[in-house]
């Protein structure tokens, strides 16, 4: 058994070994370690990535750490490593959806995202939009789930976009993506 050392001056020791063993992204749900406490790290409704209030500019930076991003049954999210797991704070989603495609029209609809990460996702049954209405001015707010509780908020351009391809079936406004109807709001109240 190997044993790995830590270094209590750096909560984050173990991120670039979990990141580098080859593509794709880290298998954090299985990794089970201790509690190392709160970063002074957060992530703004915008997107923007924060480290002692200051913005984390370089984009790869923050890419890193969303590889390694969890967040848990108890509402937090955390960085998580093979040897630790330090929370952080999330304002609304972790992740931005910054661009949209679709293709097809109707039922054959499908409609795919890009996140402020690089994040690709197609709009699915694993993939669902959901739908939120937005405090203080019940306008609705546009998730879609990225992958293990993670989700994307839709940009309001994109929102735009997003109730263009709408329509309306039965009692519900919504888009259709992937062979599946993704309600917005009842259709008597658009």
């Amino acid at each position: 058994m190997t044993t790995v050392a830590r270094d209590a001056s750096n909560p984050l020791q173990g991120l670039k070994e979990a990141t580098a063993k080859g593509k794709g992204l880290p298998p954090v749900h299985l990794w089970n370690p201790p509690f190392c406490g709160d970063l002074d790290m957060r992530i703004a409704a915008d997107g923007t990535w924060f480290y002692m209030n200051s913005p984390i500019g370089r984009k790869p930076l923050f890419k890193l750490f969303a590889s390694v991003l969890r967040h848990d049954d108890d509402g937090k999210y955390y960085l998580v490593t093979p040897v630790e797991k330090c929370g952080i704070r999330v304002d609304d989603a972790p992740f931005l959806a910054i661009r949209m495609n679709t293709a097809g029209e109707g039922k054959a609809q499908i409609i795919s995202f890009e996140t402020n990460v690089d994040d690709e996702v197609t709009v699915n049954r694993e993939h669902p939009l959901r739908f939120e209405t937005e405090a203080g001015t019940s306008g609705l707010k546009p998730y879609v789930l990225v992958r293990a509780r993670l989700e994307a908020l839709v940009s309001r351009a994109l929102f735009y976009d997003l109730v263009a391809k709408g329509r309306v079936e039965g009692e519900w406004f919504g888009v259709w993506s992937s062979g599946e109807f993704f309600p917005m709001q009842r259709a008597d109240e658009i």
